[in-house]
């Protein structure tokens, strides 16, 4: 697929590479790199594109986006999907107070998924007035029970079962298997609402399920979303009521040169879902999170050198695993685009960057146009598990983040400093 065919924000414009209409170039030399930019624009865009795929394939079925604030978690875009009128899904009490502060309006459209909570963050949720718990554990449904009762509050539950349905992903992003620390066996479901039910404090509401991410297939969420409908029909002959069924996130994109229509791919998505919860009169929460971002973002990096060893050739950038480390830990593709295009040959190298360390790389034997030292090159896709998933290995700062919306740009993460970096630390 060509740059100016892709679903991406970012294209050529007379050989400039331009974010949603912004010269990218001129962003790097504004906000200096590496350089996270976003498009506002193409967010907003992803979230309409599912709540209207929704709308139309069960005009009555009510469906609310919670976006998975671990996906990106900037305030900026945090504030502006809150704005759009999503929820969130939040895995920690940290996430939780970004939702406080960049859309307070939006608490009770939560949902606190996660298989650690602690008692503080139980009762910061408490305390907030979320609207669903998702547990995951007999363990955690206790504590959630005894922190309720201190708080004189009553916590709305759904259990996040494990229906043991494959999808093929990355194993380390599957989540939906027996053998996976996730939720609980959807066969002992009943006998643990029942404790939920007797338990005080808690009001069992909802059915949570989750099989993993950058899944491209629709047919699992279908298997799984039709073993949730079979439980939520057998707890309510139990006399629970259950009102929310949570279908979880994961849905994917593409992330090479393959052809990728994300509206055709949320309409099958939307029918897929549709067809099982026809009929159930239930919400059906969804947990979007890299679908909405990952294509909106790109990591801007400048060469710093380039060099020869025996038969590699290395292009080494100021970018590193620490602020993208998916190569590395996933060994995910990333295309890589020049910033501004040349009549350069073809050249096969290794994209890496300075940290020490042999797995920091953006690509391996990748075959691009001849880069050399000063130019820039976009990392694409880079907007979901980029700078959240970002560490100071090496002492090395958070890069800047800016933001693209309506043929302007602005600044929402300034670069980190490294007084500000060391700042908790006690000589």
């Amino acid at each position: 697929m060509s740059p100016s065919s892709s679903p991406r924000p970012f294209v050529y414009v007379q050989d400039r590479l331009v974010c949603s209409g912004v010269d990218v170039t001129a962003l790097a030399e504004q906000y200096g790199t590496p350089l996270y930019v976003y498009s506002a624009d193409a967010i907003r865009e992803r979230a309409t594109m599912l709540q209207q795929a929704f709308a139309a394939a069960a005009p009555r079925l009510n469906t609310t986006l919670c976006y998975a604030v671990k996906a990106n978690s900037s305030l900026a875009i945090l504030k502006m999907l809150g704005e759009a009128g999503c929820g969130f899904d939040i895995v920690s009490g940290g996430e939780l107070e970004r939702v406080k502060r960049a859309a307070p309006q939006s608490v009770g459209k939560v949902v606190f998924s996660g298989v650690g909570k602690q008692a503080w963050e139980m009762d910061a949720a408490l305390q907030a007035g979320i609207l669903l718990f998702n547990v995951e554990s007999e363990a955690e449904l206790e504590l959630l029970s005894e922190r309720a009762v201190a708080l004189n509050k009553t916590a709305r539950i759904a259990l996040r079962v494990n229906p043991d349905v494959f999808a093929e992903t990355h194993p380390y992003i599957s989540t939906g298997l027996s053998a996976h620390k996730f939720g609980i066996a959807i066969a002992r479901a009943r006998a643990v609402y029942q404790r939920a039910a007797s338990l005080p404090g808690l009001k069992p509401e909802g059915v949570s399920v989750h099989i993993g991410s950058q899944i491209r297939a629709v047919e699992p969420f279908g298997q799984a979303l039709a073993r949730v409908r079979s439980l939520v029909e057998e707890l309510r002959s139990d006399g629970i009521a259950i009102h929310y069924v949570d279908a979880g996130g994961g849905f994917g994109i593409e992330y090479g040169e393959g052809a990728f229509d994300p509206a055709a791919s949320v309409a099958s998505y939307a029918k897929e879902l549709a067809a099982v919860m026809q009929g159930l009169d239930a919400q059906l929460l969804l947990e979007p999170g890299r679908f909405l971002v990952a294509q909106a973002g790109a990591l801007v990096t400048r060469v710093l050198y380039t060099k020869q060893n025996g038969d590699k050739h290395f292009v080494i950038t100021d970018a590193a695993m620490n602020d993208l480390i998916r190569p590395a830990l996933y060994q995910a593709h990333h295309e890589i685009w020049p910033v501004v295009k040349s009549d350069r040959a073809p050249q096969k190298a290794d994209i890496v960057g300075p940290v020490c360390e042999s797995g920091d790389f953006f690509a391996r034997d990748r075959l691009l146009p001849e880069l050399e030292a000063g130019d820039l090159a976009a990392l694409l896709d880079a907007g979901a598990y980029g700078m959240t998933l970002a560490s100071h290995y090496n002492t090395r700062v958070h890069p800047a983040e800016v933001l693209v919306e309506g043929g302007a740009a602005r600044l929402v993460r300034r670069r980190e400093t490294l007084d500000e970096l060391m700042a908790a630390e006690i000589l």
